[in-house]
C-alpha cells in the first residue's frame, strides 16, 4: 500500500496536495522552505533529525549529525532536519554524498544548508529555509533521530508522507495519506480540464469564475 501511495503522490505536485489538505480541513503545508538543489517533484516517507544549538553534551555519542538518519532510510525515504533559528549548516556536502549513495529521495532542512554547489553538481534534491557557509562543528549537535519534530505549526512524525517541489513542502500524516492523495488527484484532474477549456477558447474569466472558487469542493 505504501509503495502504491508513493507512486501516486509522485505524479502530483505540492500545490495540489496543499489544496487537498485545505479541502479536507487538514494542515501540513509549510512556507519559506525553498529548493536549493536538484529538480522536479520528490516524495517519500519521513525520517527525522532533531538538532539543537551548541556542542554536544559531555559524554554524548560522537556521531555526526544526520548520519543515523541516512542509515535508517531507504530508497523511499526523505530526510527532514529540524534546525530552526541556528546560523550554521544543518546539512552539508559529505552528508549529501552519503544520502545520494544510499538512495535517499531528498532532504528538507528547516534551517540553513551549506555546500549548495556540491549538491547541485550531484543533482540531489535539497530544500532549505536558507543557505550558509558556516559549519555545524561546535555550533550544532544532534538531539535525536526519528522523533516527532515541528516545522512552523506542523508536527511531523517519522513515517509521514511528504511531497516537495519548487513551490514548497507539504506533509501528510500517514493515517490521512490515502484520502489526501485521492482528493489531490481529483483537484489536479479538475485543473487539467480548466486548462483544456482555455485552449478551446473559453474566456479565462468564465473558466476561473465558474470553477476556481469551487475547486476545494472536490471531496472524497
Amino acid at each position: 500500500m505504501s509503495a502504491e501511495l508513493l507512486e501516486r503522490l509522485r505524479q502530483l505536485d505540492a500545490c495540489s496536495v496543499s489544496d487537498a489538505l485545505d479541502a479536507l480541513g487538514l494542515t501540513g503545508a509549510v512556507t519559506g522552505i525553498a529548493r536549493r538543489s536538484g529538480g522536479g517533484v520528490v516524495a517519500g516517507r519521513v525520517v527525522t533529525v532533531a538538532l539543537a544549538e551548541g556542542p554536544a553534551p559531555a559524554g554524548a555519542p560522537k556521531v555526526h549529525l544526520g548520519a543515523r538518519a541516512i542509515e535508517a532510510g531507504d530508497a523511499n525515504s526523505l530526510i527532514v532536519v529540524s534546525h530552526p533559528g541556528i546560523d550554521a549548516g544543518g546539512w552539508g556536502g559529505v552528508l549529501t554524498q552519503a544520502a545520494r549513495l544510499a538512495g535517499i529521495q531528498g532532504v528538507i532542512v528547516d534551517g540553513p544548508l551549506r555546500d549548495v554547489d556540491e549538491a547541485n553538481g550531484l543533482d540531489f534534491p535539497i530544500f532549505a529555509r536558507a543557505t550558509t557557509v558556516r559549519t555545524a562543528r561546535g555550533r550544532v549537535h544532534e538531539v535525536a533521530t526519528n522523533v516527532p519534530v515541528t516545522i512552523d505549526t506542523v508536527t511531523i512524525t517519522p513515517g509521514d508522507y511528504v511531497i516537495s517541489d519548487g513551490s514548497g513542502a507539504v506533509f501528510i500524516a500517514a493515517d490521512n495519506a490515502e484520502k489526501v492523495i485521492r482528493t489531490a488527484e481529483r483537484i489536479a484532474a479538475k485543473e487539467r480540464l480548466m486548462v483544456e477549456a482555455l485552449k478551446t477558447g473559453k474566456p479565462v474569466s468564465q473558466v476561473l469564475g465558474a470553477d476556481y472558487e469551487d475547486m476545494l469542493e472536490v471531496m472524497p
